[in-house]
């Protein structure tokens, strides 16, 4: 059975979004496995004016969020009625995942699923939820946090990012990484990494690390420095270091182990491979170096991973005969 995705949508909806999590979560032809369904429900079901301008004619009412697995909360208006409430409260007992973004954290919120734990929260928000709800930690620094039971995301440009870190949670960094190469999306970002600072113009800014997370991407197989990152930007290594950690919340050498682990995540679910060619795949050189970064970033060995992943059974361990 699919994993059921709902999207609670409201009158006024920013429809970026959810699209986004349609993006992901929806059918994307017979070369990529469909884990996911995904459909729109309102508390009042009909046509809904949207930012768009245009009306999004929606035909589920709540009580479809009865039979979900996730529901996305993307709501703009920080005051959930009681219904929306009710029915929300009522799902996530059963078992369903929520998702929330900009002010859909005010429904865990108000329904005290957030007391004593962290919340990623939009920097605009974070003043009203820490009065209104002054048991939640609000964290407008960084991009989203996986509670496991409830994911909260600050802004609307994290909805790829955090539906992709969903999907590899769900079923292994191959999909995601499937997925994400489908729909061309940015090398994925990490829940701890940065949102952008408040700025004195409008409008969304452009990511100048942006041609650089995408080479480094492309290039992991090579032994790359910090110093010929730095040489491709005509920066010094501590200005590209001063950059990272204030973009992204995270050094140069962080970010570059971390695609590294991603893609061997992903070989070791999809492929054959040897554990050698792994490493020298994702550029971390040997087998005795990747087992080593590969235990320390997820806490077993690949090849306990790949046996996990791929429905094999575990190997046993070695006999090993009395001296």
């Amino acid at each position: 059975m699919r994993h059921r995705v709902v999207a609670l949508v409201s009158p006024g909806q920013e429809l970026y979004p959810v699209t986004c999590a349609s993006a992901v979560f929806g059918n994307h032809g017979p070369d990529i496995p469909r884990r996911y369904s995904f459909r729109l429900c309102a508390e009042r079901p009909g046509p809904l004016p949207t930012t768009l301008g245009a009306a999004l004619e929606v035909t589920d009412g709540l009580e479809t969020l009865a039979k979900a697995d996730t529901i996305l909360l993307a709501d703009w208006r920080p005051h959930p009625s009681p219904e929306v409430l009710e029915a929300v409260g009522a799902a996530h007992a059963r078992g369903a995942r929520l998702i929330t973004v900009w002010a859909g954290v005010f429904v865990p919120a108000a329904l005290g699923l957030l007391d004593g734990r962290r919340a990623a929260v939009h920097w605009e928000l974070a003043e009203e939820l820490a009065r209104r709800f002054p048991r939640v930690r609000p964290d407008a620094s960084v991009l989203y946090i996986d509670q496991g039971d409830v994911v909260t995301a600050g802004a609307s440009a994290t909805v790829i990012d955090l539906c992709l870190h969903l999907v590899r949670a769900d079923h292994g960094a191959a999909l995601a990484l499937r997925i994400g190469r489908q729909i061309a999306a940015a090398p994925h970002r990490e829940g701890r990494q940065r949102q952008y600072p408040r700025l004195p113009t409008s409008g969304p800014a452009a990511d100048p690390l942006a041609p650089l997370l995408d080479w480094i991407t492309e290039h992991l197989a090579r032994p790359l420095t910090v110093a010929e990152m730095a040489d491709r930007m005509g920066l010094s290594e501590r200005t590209l270091s001063r950059r990272f950690t204030d973009r992204l919340g995270v050094s140069p050498g962080r970010w570059l182990l971390d695609r590294r682990i991603a893609h061997a995540r992903a070989l070791l679910e999809e492929t054959d491979l040897p554990i050698e060619t792994i490493a020298l795949r994702t550029g971390l050189a040997s087998a005795t170096n990747l087992r080593r970064r590969f235990r320390t970033a997820t806490g077993t060995t690949p090849s306990a991973y790949r046996h996990a992943h791929r429905g094999l059974p575990t190997p046993a361990p070695p006999h090993l005969s009395p001296p």
